[in-house]
This record gives structure tokens, C-alpha cells and sequence, in this order.
């Protein structure tokens, strides 16, 4: 009786939460471009967070950055392959996953982001930098990556939880 089809479109509905994390990644994106200038930063907690911008051609922490232009195109693609899977996931989860239609909507959202920075600019812009006292510094991210990252760490949990009713027990 536990996850039930919810209809003919799943979860579909929770689209609209990627679309949120889209509009508002984007917004932030064109926000920052049109305030700062290239790896201006503007310090909003001292020895710890700043607002800069940055562009990075690459994936995560600038993964092939620099390998001459190849890679925007990969990485496109594979945006392409993966928000295609986690829509069709979506359409097919039942009721009582609501968190893992959640983690699936984060992720699609903040893909679809970094795939319009690609296609459209070449690159990604970046614009929040996490530091320690100028000593250390974690690579520029945006709000599509924010969402990414909490969407898989959803993912990671949900596989973690306990016995989901219905499920027989591994032994």
C-alpha cells in the first residue's frame, strides 16, 4: 500500500521547486555580473565570506578548466543526460517520497542553472566564496551549486534511512 503512484505525473508538481532554484540562480548570477567585476571581492563576514565573482569553464572546483573549450560542450551534455533522468525519476516516485522528489527537484534545478551559464556565456559564474582568515579558501560556488550539493546530500541520506516500510529486510 506504501508508495502508491501518485498519478500520471508522479511528483512532477515538485518541477516547480526547480524552477524556483533556477529563476533565483539565475537572478543572483546577472545581479553579481552587473555589480562586481572579475574576482572583485566585497567582504560580508570578515576572514570568512565574501560576495566575488568568477568564472569557471570547468566543473566542480574547475575540473578541466583549462582544457580548451571541449569541456563546456561535455559538461552541457551531461547536464542535459541527467536533468532527462531526474525528471523521468520524478514522474515515477510515489507518494511517501516526498524528500527524495525534493533532493531530486534541488539537483535538477541547480543543473538546469549551470547548463544555461554554459550554453548561453561559455562558462559558469560564480559569486559566494567561503574562507578562513585569507589563509584558506574554498572555491567560488552560486546558488545552482548550493543546490546541488544539498539535493545529493538528500540523495545520500535517503539511501541511509532505515528499513522503508514494505521493504523486506536484508539479512
Amino acid at each position: 500500500m506504501l508508495n502508491q503512484p501518485v498519478g500520471r505525473f508522479g511528483r512532477l508538481p515538485w518541477l516547480g521547486l526547480s524552477l524556483l532554484v533556477l529563476v533565483l540562480d539565475q537572478f543572483t548570477k546577472f545581479y553579481f555580473e552587473g555589480t562586481l567585476s572579475l574576482y572583485q571581492q566585497i567582504v560580508v563576514i570578515p576572514d570568512y565570506f565574501s560576495w566575488t565573482l568568477a568564472y569557471n569553464t570547468g566543473a566542480a572546483f574547475s575540473f578541466l578548466a583549462d582544457s580548451g573549450g571541449w569541456q563546456r560542450w561535455l559538461f552541457a551534455l551531461i547536464a542535459i543526460v541527467v536533468s532527462t533522468v531526474l525528471v523521468v525519476w520524478l514522474k515515477r516516485l510515489g507518494r511517501d517520497e516526498t524528500w527524495l522528489a525534493v533532493a531530486l527537484a534541488l539537483v535538477l534545478g541547480g543543473a538546469l542553472g549551470n547548463l544555461i551559464d554554459r550554453v548561453l556565456l561559455g562558462h559558469v559564474v560564480d559569486f559566494i566564496l567561503v574562507h578562513w582568515r585569507n589563509q584558506w579558501y574554498f572555491p567560488a560556488f552560486n546558488l545552482a551549486d548550493s543546490a546541488i550539493t544539498l539535493g545529493a546530500v538528500m540523495l545520500a541520506l535517503d539511501m541511509f534511512k532505515s528499513k522503508k516500510a514494505g521493504e523486506p529486510a536484508h539479512d
